[in-house]
């Protein structure tokens, strides 16, 4: 690797470099790239011709200092194979890009431990955080957004701005779905009990059943993936309910899955309904009913909201932004069979 034409020998060039090259003072090419309107127009042509012909690159960090303004933010979630955050993520960065922000995204693997460490190394380089299905404490995220603007998503935190689906409506959605189906029991298959998505879709569905006299029972909590699911079926297997309602898509095409392979069949036998709307919802026999959210809306709308905030906007809400939900009918769900009997004759019973 050779250096540009009268570059220095064996380093990067530096600013020092561009100020020598550029007969003027570092200051003046400091000022040239951080506030470029305060450089006559003919001296920052030449600097910008000494930094090209030099290959000086300027450090974002380094121009930050005197700032605090790097054109970065964090995106936190809580779990990066989670089909759930692809859209989100993806509608963050394009919300990101396009104010000019790079978007810096961390993984908390479900733990709040992760969650804080990860947070205590991004906090000094960026300039905001959006913060999406945290599992810290409600005051650990209050001390979290004194430091920095924030914005939690799929969670409601007081005195935090915060961004939401409609859950309740959307276990409202499910029960009424089920009932009309003919089902008189639903049950719940939890998630995990840091979520505060999990209990309000509990408490939802718990006040909806009471409204239509149908009953309900929680089981779980359980992990939020397919293997979730699968635990959830082998425990229900025994004597699987006719109607379901999962914590997310992907516990419900665990419990496909698990309750398919113990030879239960789906939807003739169980009825099956998820939350989120994530792509491998299409993907599972039968086609999952779900609870669609808008997912790259959740992203694109957190990054607004938190560039607003830092460029000077202060939230005077005090209760978080709603976005709507739909019911969206797959082949996981049907009219409620004939109860059948879940014992296996023994030898010499009628009809063994």
């Amino acid at each position: 690797m050779t250096n540009p034409p009268n570059g220095p020998p064996n380093r990067p060039p530096t600013i020092y470099d561009v100020a020598k090259a550029a007969g003027v003072a570092s200051s003046t090419v400091s000022r040239a790239f951080s506030r470029p309107g305060r450089v006559n127009a003919e001296t920052a042509e030449r600097i910008r011709e000494a930094a090209v012909a030099l290959g000086y690159r300027t450090n974002p960090l380094a121009r930050a200092l005197p700032t605090g303004r790097t054109s970065m933010i964090a995106v936190m979630i809580s779990d990066v194979t989670n089909p759930f955050y692809f859209e989100i993520i993806r509608g963050a960065q394009a919300a990101a890009a396009e104010a000019g922000y790079t978007m810096l995204l961390a993984d908390a693997q479900e733990s709040d431990v992760f969650e804080r460490e990860a947070l205590d190394r991004a906090l000094p380089t960026v300039e905001g955080i959006v913060l999406a299905s945290s599992r810290m404490s409600d005051s650990a995220i209050r001390m979290t957004a004194k430091q920095r603007p924030m914005i939690v998503l799929n969670r409601a935190v007081a005195d935090v701005p915060s961004l939401v689906t409609d859950n309740p409506n959307g276990a409202r959605r499910a029960a009424e779905h089920l009932a009309n189906l003919g089902h008189r029991a639903i049950t719940y298959v939890a998630g995990p009990e840091a979520s505060w998505a999990d209990g309000v879709r509990w408490r939802s569905l718990r006040d909806a059943c009471v409204q239509l006299g149908v009953q309900t029972r929680r089981a779980g909590p359980y992990p939020p993936t397919v293997l979730g699911g699968e635990q959830a079926a082998r425990a229900l297997r025994a004597r699987p309910p006719s109607a379901i309602l999962a914590y997310n898509d992907l516990v419900a095409i665990g419990l496909i899955r698990g309750l398919t392979a113990a030879g239960t069949r789906i939807p003739d036998e169980v009825s099956i309904i998820g939350f989120d709307n994530i792509f491998a919802a299409d993907l599972v026999t039968p086609r999952l009913t779900t609870i669609a959210a808008p997912l790259r809306a959740l992203g694109t709308t957190a990054v607004h909201n938190l560039l607003a905030i830092i460029n000077g906007a202060r939230s005077t809400a005090t209760e978080p932004m709603i976005l709507p939900i739909r019911l969206i009918e797959g082949g996981s769900t049907a009219r409620r069979a004939r109860q059948r009997s879940l014992r296996t004759p023994t030898s010499g019973a009628p009809g063994g």
